[in-house]
């Protein structure tokens, strides 16, 4: 079909072309908090969703409900999916009522789902084919994180189509980072993961540690956060440590999905993993243990079940 045309000029500044028509695919908990941010801020959205009883309250709210991801790419310029895994980016994207579609020259496919690099270039290339840009566009950052427009988003893709939609980036999070081409982008967020989930293990066995030592566990934890140790990340799951009943941000299904995918990824690259592999392992227990849609701060209730060597 020849070479991708490229995005309308207006679109890096002018809200009535890039952010007039957007759609967006796969309203869970993340996808579906952000398309209604969207639309909180005054975009025009069209969505669709595996099953439609999510999406009511954002229906009630404006978003105009597609039956399929055709219909949504069809009908918005610039097009957002978020989906669990590869499986799933390959279910919404392709077939007749795919994405892939409904897309046409000068439109622009930005995905935020978290898949391996080879699946987010492949999808990419199949999208340059029918005219359009395709952009990934991982995040870093939680449920609660997209309701405070405080995400990070790393993307990957053409450098003019980022600029062109960077605007509307900025209205889900204010770092917004253009880090090569897809492939990277979804390299840096299995990066990111990896250590997310290391760093959280390696805390909760520290917590653990001074609790069992007799130290009060909010105690530990709120010197901890506040020690040379504390990050972002560590100090916003405090509660979930304390309170491992709270609705999660990020459960251990997820999470396993992407150290696996970050660890077949370093496999093919010649790196080695052994947080990860260790991560994996104490993952694996969780949902042995019936922990496996619980937020990843469960770990702490995990380890407190394992036996400590020479006491098994």
């Amino acid at each position: 079909m020849g070479a991708p045309r490229a995005p309308p000029r207006s679109w890096a500044g002018g809200k009535e072309h890039a952010m007039d028509t957007i759609g967006y695919v796969g309203l869970g908990a993340m996808g579906g908090r952000m398309a209604g941010r969207l639309l909180d801020l005054g975009n025009r959205v069209y969505g669709t969703n595996r099953t439609r009883a999510k999406a009511e309250p954002l229906i009630e709210r404006g978003l105009t409900w597609c039956a399929t991801p055709r219909e949504v790419a069809a009908a918005a310029q610039v097009v957002f999916s978020m989906v669990t895994d590869d499986a799933a980016l390959e279910s919404i994207t392709s077939g007749p009522d795919g994405i892939l579609a409904g897309l046409g020259p000068g439109k622009i496919y930005i995905d935020m789902s978290t898949v391996s690099p080879v699946a987010g270039s492949a999808i990419s290339d199949q999208a340059r084919g029918t005219g359009a840009h395709m952009l990934a566009a991982p995040v870093s950052g939680s449920v609660h994180a997209v309701e405070q427009g405080s995400l990070a988003i790393m993307v990957g893709g053409d450098t003019e189509s980022f600029h062109a939609v960077e605007p509307l980036l900025r209205q889900l999070g204010p770092q917004v980072t253009h880090v090569g081409g897809n492939a990277e982008a979804l390299l840096l967020k299995l990066a990111i993961n990896d250590s997310l989930a290391a760093q959280l293990l390696a805390f909760c066995e520290g917590v653990l540690l001074a609790e069992r030592g007799g130290v009060d566990r909010k105690k530990a934890i709120e010197v901890m956060n506040g020690s040379a140790i504390g990050s972002p990340s560590l100090r916003a799951r405090a509660d979930f440590l304390l309170d491992p009943l709270a609705e999660p941000w990020f459960d251990v299904v997820l999470m396993q999905k992407d150290i696996r995918l970050a660890l077949a990824t370093a496999d093919s690259l010649g790196v080695a993993l052994p947080a990860a592999q260790v991560t994996d392992a104490m993952l694996s227990k969780a949902r042995e243990l019936g922990y496996a849609d619980r937020d990843i701060a469960i770990m702490i209730e995990v380890l407190q079940q394992v036996p400590a060597p020479g006491r098994g």
